[in-house]
């Protein structure tokens, strides 16, 4: 599943998502994304009685997904609060068979006007998603639409940026795929290495 975007339904955080989705789709996985207004939740509250039809859609999604790609933008350096809020519902995944994000592979997505901006965006949201128990994949994607010295920033339809954020979607499946082969075969008993190895 994708979580992402801001309020404007066409924004860079969302596109990017969207794209590392469609990649997973070609590799047989069934997509879902929630964006933009979707992502419009009242204020998490731990001790709230009662959540809102989007609230429990979210973690709905979530506890039932293999794979979470997650795009935001950077707001003064970090997650923007709607994605924030987002990530903080999935607190009501804590006794679920599998708590939180554990047993998932998640895909980290930033976007900001400056390279720093989205760096440091891109380390907090993987921090929120160790925190999560979810496991970053090994790529992470940022995506720097301010000013470079080659132009005017990077755009999601320049090749290279899109096959950045399909490599992140293809990770996310891959994973997917290897732990479902592992939980439906998993190794009996350690095997011990030869001596001197």
């Amino acid at each position: 599943m994708g979580i992402g975007g801001s309020t404007d339904p066409g924004s860079t955080s969302e596109r990017a998502v969207r794209i590392a989705l469609e990649a997973a789709a070609r590799r047989g996985a069934r997509t879902r994304l929630i964006g933009g207004p979707g992502l419009v939740l009242p204020l998490y509250d731990a001790a709230g009685a009662g959540r809102s039809a989007r609230g429990r859609e979210l973690v709905a999604s979530v506890a039932s997904a293999d794979g979470i790609i997650i795009a935001t933008p950077a707001y003064h350096g970090s997650i923007s609060g709607m994605v924030k809020n987002a990530l903080d519902y999935v607190e009501e995944l804590r006794t679920d068979e599998r708590p939180y994000f554990s047993e998932r592979a998640v895909g980290c997505i930033s976007v900001a006007r400056g390279s720093q901006g989205a760096g440091s965006a891109l380390a907090a949201l993987r921090t929120t998603v160790h925190a999560l128990r979810g496991w970053p994949t090994p790529l992470g994607v940022t995506v720097n639409t301010g000013p470079t010295p080659s132009g005017s920033g990077e755009r999601l339809d320049d090749l290279r940026m899109r096959e950045r954020l399909e490599l992140l979607g293809n990770q996310v499946v891959e994973f997917a795929l290897m732990h479902r082969a592992w939980t439906r075969h998993p190794v009996k008993e350690a095997v011990p290495l030869p001596p001197g190895t």
